[in-house]
């Protein structure tokens, strides 16, 4: 008898270690010591505890809250928070009391995607980041924190996940996300504010591995969903990214996204010219935010051994900008690197990124943010005069020769062209065109860009017809 009590208190003790609902009072895993909450807003909080528990939440900035857990042990409300400061506390009481220290009320975004989002400060081995040393040099700095969501697939959303903030610093930086680094760095220096930045990425990965199941469920017939009996679940099975890695940061209050992904679909252009917008769409909803910024950057020119023509996709991201609110794409056809999917220029893209916040979020005036867009085409006897959006000042080459135009007829066949910068407008022609119908730029996997505007930003690959 004494042994049967003895496994029945083992067991109730497991049960009681390895469960937080019964256990005690808990907070979602992205609150915790030296976390960064979104400044003037009313911010989610959210946790668990028993079921039907009274939580009490107070801080030290004067903002308080009272709620209770739902039959599953759950609560979720929201704190009003103030202009930028700390450090605070936040206290919550239920069944037990536990206490968020160093609490800083700033700037908050979630920086997703695949390996270019990933890749750290230091590089990866044999792939460097430019100037990585001098960035893990001058990284001390207690205002911008760091939070990297661990990698984890799931085929149900989970409600946690594991993860600390960390103040950036030559011992934390050099392992965090070097796009998200410089993107927080440029936000800080520019508004003197606390930065958090919670990354949420893995290399090599789909963007319906990334997308909640209702979303594909209802938009996407062709797309397999995991059930309970599927084997071979791995980081590319739809949903799981979303499960694993998303939903436990549901619904805390970010101010915006930062994305960097769409390899893993380049062999499939015209279904992610549907998927991509179905997930910020879908993600806005899910942290219901339904205007919350989305910037993005268009995949950079690699070779890809010469596959599937990687501009569909390039175009495919550009389409998404101009036609969901809200989104800016940051264009890399610059910086891309022939034998190296990964890019070493991540401070370009890094600060490519924060000149969209900063001029759509936070009011800067005066600042280019985005690089030449493609607007319209006239044809003046045998020469196509190029018109773009974003680019006021007119064009530049900056010294360079103008590259990797084409230019077709009504044959539909396209030739090398010559193109020019006549006071900052840009002509095209070729002597094996003379009645030209279409104009295409960087219209190829890897191309060297040459065209930005006079603000040194590049424009994005575009091509001026539809023809498949």
């Amino acid at each position: 008898m004494k042994k049967i009590f003895n496994l029945f208190n083992l067991a109730f003790t497991f049960l009681i270690l390895s469960n937080p609902l019964i256990a005690q009072t808990k907070l979602a895993s992205l609150f915790s010591d030296h976390m960064v909450l979104q400044r003037n807003a009313q911010v989610a909080i959210f946790g668990f505890d028993k079921p039907n528990s009274k939580i009490t939440i107070s801080t030290t900035w004067g903002a308080k809250a009272l709620t209770t857990t739902n039959p599953d042990g759950k609560w979720n409300t929201t704190l009003a928070t103030t202009k930028e400061g700390g450090p605070y506390q936040i206290k919550v009481i239920g069944s037990s009391t536990t206490n968020v220290n160093d609490v800083l009320l700033g700037e908050v975004w979630l920086c997703s995607g695949q390996s270019n989002m990933e890749m750290p400060v230091k590089g990866f081995k044999g792939q460097p980041v430019e100037n990585s040393n001098q960035l893990i040099l001058k990284s001390n700095n207690n205002q911008i924190r760091l939070f990297d969501v661990t990698n984890r697939i799931s085929k149900t959303p989970l409600d946690s996940c594991k993860g600390k903030w960390l103040s950036a610093s030559p011992e934390t930086t050099p392992n965090f996300s070097a796009v998200a680094y410089v993107f927080g760095k440029m936000l800080h220096e520019s508004l003197n504010v606390p930065i958090g930045l919670v990354t949420s990425e893995w290399g090599g990965t789909v963007a319906q591995a990334w997308i909640d199941n209702q979303t594909l469920k209802a938009g996407f017939s062709e797309i397999k969903l995991p059930v309970d009996s599927t084997n071979n679940v791995n980081h590319n099975t739809p949903t799981v990214l979303f499960n694993g890695m998303i939903n436990p940061l549901i619904p805390f209050t970010f101010k915006g996204v930062i994305w960097y992904q769409g390899e893993g679909n380049r062999n499939n252009s015209p279904q992610y010219q549907k998927l991509f917008p179905e997930l910020i769409n879908s993600w806005r909803a899910n942290f219901v935010q339904e205007n919350m910024p989305f910037y993005f950057v268009q995949i950079a020119p690699y070779s890809y051994n010469n596959q599937v023509n990687s501009a569909t996709l390039r175009e495919a991201q550009l389409k998404t900008m101009l036609n969901v609110k809200n989104t800016g794409m940051v264009s890399t056809l610059d910086i891309g690197a022939l034998n190296f999917i990964h890019p070493p220029q991540k401070i370009e893209v890094g600060e490519r990124l924060a000149l969209w916040a900063l001029a759509k979020d936070y009011s800067f005036k005066g600042i280019t943010y985005s690089g030449p867009v493609y607007k319209s085409v006239q044809i003046v006897k045998n020469k196509a005069i190029v018109s773009f959006d974003y680019a006021d000042m007119g064009l530049s080459s900056f010294g360079q020769e103008l590259t990797d135009f084409e230019i077709a007829g009504e044959d539909k066949i396209f030739k090398p062209a010559t193109a020019n910068l006549a006071n900052g407008i840009l002509e095209v022609i070729s002597d094996d065109v003379p009645n030209p119908v279409a104009v295409r730029y960087g219209w190829k996997n890897y191309v060297k860009g040459t065209l930005f505007n006079t603000a040194g930003l590049p424009a994005s690959s575009f091509r001026t017809d539809d023809w498949n």
